[in-house]
């Protein structure tokens, strides 16, 4: 095999934007890097002065944000080669995911409680609102080029265009806020979970049973693909540093991201709930008042608002993630914003971020927060997301290919 298609295989696995070529040692970039870990540590401090759970989840954050970047573990992309290309690995990676953080879950919130800390899973009810913002959201992250956690690390990791997603989410995410009460009248049951209607083990075998049942019928589907070459012959302490990582590496590592928010937090890992905050604030600060808003007036939105940005955990750990995926970005040497794309692309951008932050909004989450923290909660809430966001990632992908964007 020739240097050339070694490098063809080994892009096919870890994604052109996290390419190394074997054997070359990043060229690490000092300020980014150094101003990231800055601006993480300042943090850090100043949050060790309220609690120490929120520097924990702080650090949470920066972990799944380098797993995410150094191994390109996305979404929208996995969905569309499953679609496009029967190219199964990267929806049998967040299959891994899905699996272990069920196993990492169960014995947790069935206990109620763990070193302290009160617990509980994503829950949300089956309805209307949770289909429509599920299959917005498919609509979105294809247009967009990427889910919640996607636009957070590729953001965060240097991409100027998905700032203009991750902007455009806030908006609309906080634009979805102001119309919940129409969405909720809308048919709806209250939140079912497995463990209301059987002992937890019972749950834990049924749901492992589908994820396993699942994962065998897509790799039965599945065309073949050409085998990766080696990736590492850097040390392990470069290839962890600098990456890239195995996705299914990653998908172990952010299983515990998981579980370690949930003990921290007391509730499972979800993104897009910081988006609808972030929208809101700037919405303030520009002259907007809460008080017309009935959303806004419930307890725990009315105190995330008063609050500061870092007092909320779920903003805290977007913003951590960020942070991660831009260490990750300078210790790789890929750290290089460039405004370089074209209008289509950027009214793509616009377009894909507001359907899917209005989407995540009226669905109770995005593919974190409502699909794998659902599911992974036990929530039938989660199946259903993920039941209507399938078409509509097969929408989105003929949508993409009007703005001349590649499947």
């Amino acid at each position: 095999m020739t240097r050339s298609s070694i490098a063809s295989c080994t892009m096919q696995l870890v994604g052109k934007r996290q390419f190394t070529e074997l054997g070359q040692t990043p060229t690490r970039q000092t300020l980014p890097l150094m101003l990231g870990i800055a601006t993480l540590a300042l943090a850090a401090g100043e949050l060790w002065k309220n609690d120490w759970r929120l520097v924990a989840l702080w650090f949470i954050g920066l972990m799944l944000g380098m797993a995410l970047y150094h191994a390109s573990f996305g979404f929208a992309s996995a969905y569309r080669r499953m679609i496009v290309a029967r190219d199964m690995r990267g929806v049998l990676a967040q299959l891994l995911l899905l699996g272990l953080t069920t196993l990492f879950f169960a014995p947790v919130l069935a206990d109620g409680s763990i070193l302290g800390q009160e617990v509980g899973g994503a829950g949300a009810p089956l309805s209307v609102s949770v289909a429509v913002g599920a299959f917005m959201f498919g609509i979105g992250m294809q247009i967009a080029g990427a889910c919640g956690s996607g636009t957070l690390y590729t953001a965060g990791g240097g991409s100027l265009r998905m700032v203009v997603v991750l902007l455009c989410a806030c908006g609309g995410s906080f634009w979805a806020s102001l119309h919940m009460g129409w969405w909720q009248q809308l048919p709806s049951h209250e939140a079912v979970a497995l463990s209301d209607v059987m002992d937890w083990k019972s749950a834990l075998v049924l749901q492992l049973g589908v994820i396993g049942a699942l994962a065998w019928l897509l790799d039965a589907l599945a065309e073949p693909v050409p085998s990766p070459a080696p990736l590492n012959v850097r040390k392990p302490l470069s290839r962890l540093l600098s990456g890239p990582w195995p996705v299914l590496a990653a998908a172990v590592a952010l299983a515990l991201g998981n579980l370690g928010t949930l003990v921290t937090a007391g509730h499972p890992w979800s993104i897009t709930w910081g988006f609808t905050l972030w929208g809101a604030k700037a919405a303030q600060a520009l002259g907007w008042q809460a008080s017309s808003s009935g959303f806004w007036q419930g307890e725990f939105q009315s105190e995330a608002l008063a609050g500061g940005l870092l007092e909320d955990t779920t903003s805290l750990m977007d913003m951590a993630i960020m942070l991660g995926a831009l260490c990750a970005a300078s210790l790789a040497g890929r750290f290089a914003p460039k405004w370089d794309f074209p209008w289509r692309s950027l009214a793509a951008a616009a377009l894909g971020g507001l359907l899917l932050g209005y989407g995540a909004r009226i669905a109770y989450g995005c593919n974190i927060g409502a699909f794998v923290s659902g599911v992974a909660s036990g929530s039938l809430h989660g199946w259903l997301w993920i039941a209507a966001a399938l078409p509509g990632t097969w929408l989105g992908i003929q949508l993409r290919r009007r703005f001349g964007m590649a499947d």
